[in-house]
């Protein structure tokens, strides 16, 4: 029988109870002891998912660490040989973006005002300055993880590996080149994670123009439902947009297979020309009011208007329309029709979705599902490319106080306005990405 005696405690005081046990373990080794004393040819791999140490840690942080160390513990007492390795995630733009805060600076400067050497040196102890109160918080839990060599994002071997691994995958012909949609800020010049897009002041509200436009149906079409033009030479689909400067890259109009739409015979309240509208009969009240409704139109009251026809979205798909704003034409895939789209409702808008591929994942989706072509006509810096139009070279979004900055959105109504393409245009309140806009 074990004759060894074990501290007796006559009343349980937890605080206590915790750093009696953390001195046993260092006084006595016992997590490397944990780790040396099982097999080599036993192993079970643990690499810690790595946290970021330009912030403080959080309660939260103490649970996802109690849930690894569990883990860890059960399949060290199942014989295996735990090494566990910790490691620092020390990339990111809001590290890069606190750095250039501290320094009074912008991306444009560095290798300018500060040498781009300079300025990694200052990011690196940017993102380790909350190192001490991890380590701290690593201790008084409890949590056996081995801080002592950790892996470290930013080390060039850790860079090198992973340089090894793409190498090893395209030698394996693993890769293939693609795209996706993602959030994207033009002043860092890179993508952004849904993290950073969740960080604490992120977004703002701001004022932003939107448009109500008008895409006009081809009228030699043999998609075209024979009731759109009947007594109607000009027939145009309505979709509204929070973000008219992906206008010019429209590709196609998606429709819900299942929503009800009506053709309305009305007048353009910009250029009091003659019309015949469609859109989800859900949404006909939000841009005509009952009050003016009638059986014939009253070319002395331009806001009268008039039921004509009713369709399914699943009727109205494959009819083709005129590009908006023709400046440069898709290389690849179909485009300029309408599509059904899964995601299509009439809580707003017209019930009808305006498709830029290049710009949103639903768009991308649905365009692949349909091949739609794209036109991706930003460039990295968040500027229109050449060849479209007067908005060539603008920034797509801008919200400078300065007069002298033209905003491309409002440029876009207006031309639309003149050209009868604009149903309706008003501002309303966005959230927008400080990220993107920074």
């Amino acid at each position: 029988m074990s004759t060894k005696k074990y501290q007796e405690f006559k009343q349980l005081n937890l605080p206590e109870f915790e750093k009696a046990v953390l001195l046993y373990w260092k006084q006595n080794d016992v997590f490397k002891k944990s780790v040396s004393e099982r097999n080599e040819n036993n192993p079970f791999v643990f690499y810690e998912g790595p946290p970021s140490a330009n912030g403080t840690p959080g309660i939260h942080h103490v649970l996802s660490r109690a849930l690894k160390d569990l883990f860890c513990r059960y399949k060290t007492m199942q014989g295996f040989r735990v090494e566990r390795k910790s490691g620092w995630d020390t990339h990111g733009l809001p590290v890069e973006l606190s750095v250039e805060k501290l320094l009074g600076i912008t991306k444009e400067d560095i290798g300018k005002k500060i040498t781009v050497e300079e300025y990694n040196e200052r990011c690196k102890l940017q993102v380790m300055q909350f190192k001490n109160q991890w380590e701290e918080l690593t201790d008084i839990m409890g949590y056996w993880v081995d801080m002592e060599n950790p892996y470290i994002t930013y080390d060039k071997n850790f860079i090198e590996s992973l340089w090894y691994i793409l190498k090893t995958l395209y030698d394996k012909n693993l890769l293939y080149k693609g795209y996706t949609i993602q959030p994207y800020s033009p002043a860092a010049g890179t993508g952004l994670s849904s993290h950073e897009l969740n960080q604490p002041g992120t977004y703002k509200p701001l004022k932003d123009t939107t448009i109500v436009a008008q895409f006009k149906v081809i009228k030699d079409n043999h998609a075209a439902h024979p009731k759109l033009f009947a007594g109607h030479d000009e027939v145009f689909f309505l979709a509204w947009t929070t973000t008219p400067w992906t206008l010019p890259s429209n590709c196609a109009l998606a429709v819900g297979k299942d929503i009800t739409y009506q053709q309305i015979e009305t007048y353009n309240q910009y250029t009091g020309k003659h019309i015949s509208v469609v859109l989800a009969q859900d949404r006909v009240a939000a841009y005509f009011k009952e009050e003016n409704k009638t059986h014939t139109l009253d070319p002395g009251n331009k806001s009268s208007w008039k039921i004509v026809s009713e369709f399914k979205g699943k009727d109205l798909a494959g009819i083709q329309y005129e590009q908006l704003l023709p400046y440069q034409q898709p290389t690849t895939g179909d485009a300029f029709k309408v599509i059904v789209g899964d995601f299509v409702t009439t809580e707003d808008g017209t019930g009808i979705v305006h498709i830029a591929p290049s710009f949103g994942a639903d768009d991308f989706r649905v365009a692949k599902q349909n091949n739609i072509g794209s036109l991706t006509l930003v460039d990295k810096e968040g500027k229109f490319v050449d060849g479209v139009g007067p908005f060539s070279g603008l920034f797509v979004k801008n919200y400078k106080d300065d007069e002298k900055w033209e905003n491309p959105d409002v440029l876009i109504a207006i031309h639309l306005k003149e050209t009868n393409r604009a149903f309706k245009v008003e501002k309303i309140r966005t959230q927008l990405s400080a990220l993107l806009e920074n």
